[in-house]
This record gives C-alpha cells, structure tokens and sequence, in this order.
C-alpha cells in the first residue's frame, strides 16, 4: 500500500503535487519522492522521510514543470532504502524521458524480472515500480509498440495489483489492474488540470470535487489534444470473474474522507461498528473507546447503536506515525508507547468497550490493553473491525507470511489470553460483506485465504 499523485497541465504542477503527496502522507511514511517534468527533461527527488521534510519550497523552487509524478512509500517489495523510493525515471541518452509511480504488490515479480534480465535489462532496486516501467520502455523501444498497446501487453503478462501513473514529457497515463485491487481515481480542474491520485481526499485539497474511477483495466492518458481512453475487457485478463477491491482499505487504509470503491469510507466503517454492538446484547459497558484513528468511525457506530458514551480516551500523538505501517518490528513496538497517553483518571473503575480496526500481529493491542488495566479500567472488552487476518496478503500490505499473523495458529480465546483482555469479539466474515454495497466486488482473501490472484507460495 502507497500513494500515488499525477499532475498534468500546470504551470506549478510540483506544489501541486506536494499537496496531494501530504493528504497522502497516511499511505506511506517510509520514504516519498516526485518527478516533474518541463517538456524537456524530467527532474527527480526522492529521499526518506515525510513529504513535509522532502518537498520543502526551496526545493521546490528547482523543479519547474507543468507535469508531475509523486509517490509516498509503505514498503512491501524491496528494503527501506532510497533506491526503492518511486518515482522511477527511465535514462535514455536523450535525458530522462519516463517516469513511472505504482501502488500495490506483484505475485510473478520474480519471474517477469528474470526474463527481463535475459534480454538485457538492468534494474537497480527491488521495487514493482521499477520492474513496471521497464517493461513498457522494453515494449516500446525494443518491439516498437506504442505505449498504451505495451501497458495492453503488461496487463496479460504481470500479475497482481498495480494502480499506476505514468508520464512522458508531454503526456500522463494512467493505468489499474484488471481487479481493481487498489483504489484510483481522477478528475478536471476548471483550469484545465488533470489530477490522478490513490484517494479522492488529495484531489479535493487541490479544488477537483467530481471525480471519477480508473475503471478495471483501464488505460486513459491525457495530453494536448484532451483525455483519451483505451477500451480494455477486464475480463481476459482476469483468472476469476468481477473485480477484487481490497476490503482493508476500508477497513484501515484509507481516511475516513474520502470515497473508494463506490463507498463513503466513514460509513463503512459506521456500519462495521454498529455489526459489532447488535452481537453484544448481553454487554453494558460504561464507556466505547477507539483505538485512535482508524477505529474511531467503528467505535462511532458502536456507541451510537448500543447508546453509550463514545469517548476519546486514549490521545494520540500525531508526530508519530501509522504503526501498523512501520519497517520493523522493533520500530513498531518502539512507537507505540510513543503514540498513545490515557487520560488522567478517565478509566478508573469503568467497563470499557476497546476498539480497533484489526489485529495482525498483535504486539500493538496487547501494550494497549495493558495500558488501560494499569489506568485501573474494571474491564477492557475488545472488539475488532475486521475478521481475523489468518492469510498473508500479496497485493499491497506488509504480512509476508503466515507465522507473523496471530490468528493464523490460535484460537480466540488463546489471543485474548495472550493480550489480557476482558473478552475479545472480531467482527465475521458475513458481518462484514453487510457492511458494503457490492460484497463480492471485494478481495477477503486475508481472511478466507481465497486469492483472486493466486500467489507463488503461500506460507
């Protein structure tokens, strides 16, 4: 999971592109970069850290340009290391000529590389990216097809989930997977910009409120003559029907803000809420807490539904970042005790209602529950807005195998054990499919470990 930002069409398309970068900025907080080109030559930057560090005005001040790529990086594929920060620029003896930036994961990475590699291809970093835009570049340069004819090709042959922009020097593409795992969407200033971006949050911080999604397999680019669409059949490219929308998004990923899928995300986070108060009849709690941020619609429609209290009793510290999407265990479990402080006094005695979007690994919500039984709470009664995560995930988000997950190999009553809460209640499967307009449009695998794509190894 990253986050992507195309501009096309203004004279100042690198702040542009900065503001979307920081509505972002909840979608990667490893490393960022952006690629803007002048019509003539593309100038890169891309560095670790926060956009707010990398894109500062002074150097900005450098990268004039009427087009611009940038990108904000959760690392899945490859290390934490400039190399596989995106923007990806492809050198030719011209100069810089494409530039490329992708959210999701690849399931034949490695295959489709290695083939590359025979025909000559060097890569420098381990990114999807990078293997992405050397693929089309192939395509173009060496079998002379046009680009959206090479993007056709890429779509038959790479696997996975790829919601990308892609400019030349006077032109942007945009280009999605045929199950539409990731979300894209774009849109038309009145001015006569084009915007693309991951979600419509950093769209509508730009002024561009009417957009719509890069459908399933689409390929549209725009230049000076206007936007133009490339009629795809999602179909042939898919090994099972319909798209495969990435459930999490709603779940976590995205801000409660913005509209995926067809879907107002604080709804469904609302409703997902609401699914866990009907199955707790037989609880009174005094009081329904979030695990802040991602969980406060939950817990919204939690206490809306039960009529209880709904109270911010843990503050969070918003110089920390996401915790879920930290590098390393180690910095994981070092932010938490960063991130989060009780109110003083607030738990004492009380019977709370704890909740939060999910449980993957598990260190995170036991420090949690821990915190508020040392406050004195009477009873921490954990609910969770997702179904157990049991199954790696291959299209995006960091749980490269199984034995990291904690649902994978205990039973419920073993994981509130091990956290020390006073019950623990996960949302089901079922509850949750209620919780959306087009259930089977979305990807569970998860969950069910039913993959519409199917991975190389699954362990």
């Amino acid at each position: 999971m990253c986050g992507i930002i195309g501009i096309y069409n203004h004279k100042r398309a690198a702040e542009l592109a900065t503001l979307g970068l920081f509505a972002e900025q909840h979608r990667g907080q490893e490393s960022c970069g952006m690629a803007v080109s002048d019509g003539r030559v593309f100038r890169l930057r891309k560095k670790m850290g926060l956009v707010k560090n990398v894109f500062r005005p002074d150097k900005l001040a450098h990268m004039q340009g009427s087009i611009a790529l940038g990108h904000v990086r959760y690392p899945t594929r490859g290390s934490s290391s400039p190399f596989n920060a995106q923007p990806h620029v492809q050198e030719t003896l011209a100069g810089p000529s494409v530039a490329l930036a992708s959210n999701g994961d690849l399931v034949n990475y490695d295959e489709v590389r290695a083939r590359l590699e025979c025909k000559g291809i060097y890569f420098s970093s381990q990114n999807d990216g990078e293997l992405l835009l050397k693929y089309i570049v192939c395509k173009v340069e060496l079998e002379g097809m046009a680009i959206p004819d090479a993007i056709r090709s890429l779509m038959h042959e790479i696997k996975g989930a790829y919601s990308t922009v892609l400019a030349t020097r006077d032109r942007m593409y945009m280009f999605r997977d045929p199950y539409a795992i990731r979300p894209m969407v774009y849109g038309h200033h009145e001015d006569g910009t084009v915007a693309v971006a991951s979600e419509n949050c950093a769209l509508d911080i730009l002024g561009i409120h009417r957009h719509l999604e890069v459908p399933p397999a689409g390929i549209l680019w725009v230049d000076d003559q206007g936007m133009h669409n490339q009629p795809n059949d999602p179909a042939q490219y898919r090994a099972v029907p319909g798209c495969h929308h990435c459930v999490f998004e709603h779940i976590y990923f995205s801000r409660p803000d913005s509209f995926i899928f067809g879907e107002n995300v604080y709804s469904v986070r609302e409703r997902i809420g609401a699914k866990l108060a009907d199955s707790d009849k037989g609880l009174h709690p005094d009081v329904v807490v979030p695990v802040p941020d991602s969980s406060n619609f939950i817990a919204l429609g939690y206490a809306k539904r039960k009529g209880i209290p709904f109270e911010m009793g843990l503050i969070r510290n918003h110089y920390v970042g996401r915790t879920f999407i930290k590098p390393q265990q180690t910095v994981r479990d070092e932010s938490v005790s960063q991130k989060f402080n009780p109110l003083p006094n607030f738990f004492k005695g009380k019977k709370v209602v704890l909740v939060d979007d999910s449980i993957v690994r598990g260190t995170t919500i036991r420090k949690i529950v821990q915190l508020l039984l040392r406050e004195s709470a009477a009873e921490v009664h954990l609910r969770i807005g997702s179904p157990p995560v049991m199954f790696s995930c291959y299209y995006g988000i960091d749980t490269p195998t199984r034995k990291e997950l904690i649902a994978s190999g205990n039973t419920i009553e073993e994981i509130r054990e091990y956290l020390g809460a006073t019950s623990l209640r996960y949302v089901s499967a079922d509850e949750l499919c209620g919780c959306v307009g087009e259930p089977n449009e979305y990807c569970y695998a998860c969950f069910t470990g039913h993959y519409p794509i199917e991975p190389k190894e699954t362990s």
